[in-house]
């Protein structure tokens, strides 16, 4: 329990400052309505039916705005001296990792929300119409939310101590996201087609699995990238 008790700490004191702030929500949401407008205007739903291109648009901009909000989440605490102080505490650091992905999974898939809401407005999407359908939906999203997550608040803390800054984030990335991108937008696309779940299963299964890899690989090199 006390454990847990850490990492709640440690996520509920992310979430107060961003509530305060407002730095990354502001400019993630921000940042996913503009997208919706780009891709409104970029794309002629009259040649390409948008229940097709949607999914792969709803996932690419959960990245980018991913990238966005979740690239300097160490770089801002070094600056402000309050991760020398996370780092000097007694706290244990796969803790402090597990307590930095709990609040940035739930600031991301708040923000994955107004990216749904925005695709839905824009490119007028038919979401499922059974509790299944939004139940694989839901799952779709909570894992792949979480996998990216977990990725990135792993390899954010590279950017702190990196003469390359934040821009060696994506070339880090992006190779890892790739089995987390194709299933995500191949089970999401057979969702909005209304396919059965068993055709949804093995992408949930294969999902799932990636999520505890990163959190496992996470945990155990979080000590060694931090304290680089």
């Amino acid at each position: 329990m006390k454990y847990l008790s850490v990492v709640w700490t440690v996520a509920r004191k992310d979430l107060l400052v961003e509530i305060r702030t407002l730095e990354r929500l502001a400019a993630m949401g921000a940042f996913s309505v503009l997208i919706g407008v780009l891709f409104h205007f970029a794309i002629d739903t009259s040649l390409i039916r948008a229940q097709t291109i949607a999914p792969s648009l709803i996932w690419m901009a959960t990245i980018f705005v991913g990238m966005l909000g979740l690239g300097r989440i160490y770089t801002i605490e070094d600056e402000n001296r309050a991760l020398s102080g996370l780092l000097q505490s007694p706290i244990s650091l796969d803790a402090l990792y597990f307590g930095k992905v709990l609040s940035n999974f739930i600031i991301l898939l708040s923000v994955v929300v107004l990216i749904l809401f925005v695709f839905a407005v824009f490119f007028n999407l038919s979401f499922p119409g059974n509790l299944l359908g939004w139940t694989s939906l839901s799952a779709v999203v909570f894992l792949g939310v979480l996998s990216f997550v977990s990725i990135m608040t792993l390899l954010s803390a590279v950017a702190v101590n990196n003469t390359m800054g934040e821009s060696i984030i994506p070339v880090l990335v992006f190779p890892l996201l790739v089995p987390t991108v194709i299933h995500t937008v191949t089970a999401t696309n057979r969702i909005f087609a209304n396919r059965p779940f068993v055709e949804i299963e093995g992408n949930l299964r294969i999902l799932a699995a990636i999520v505890l890899i990163f959190l496992v690989a996470g945990a155990s090199l979080f000590r060694f990238v931090i304290e680089e």
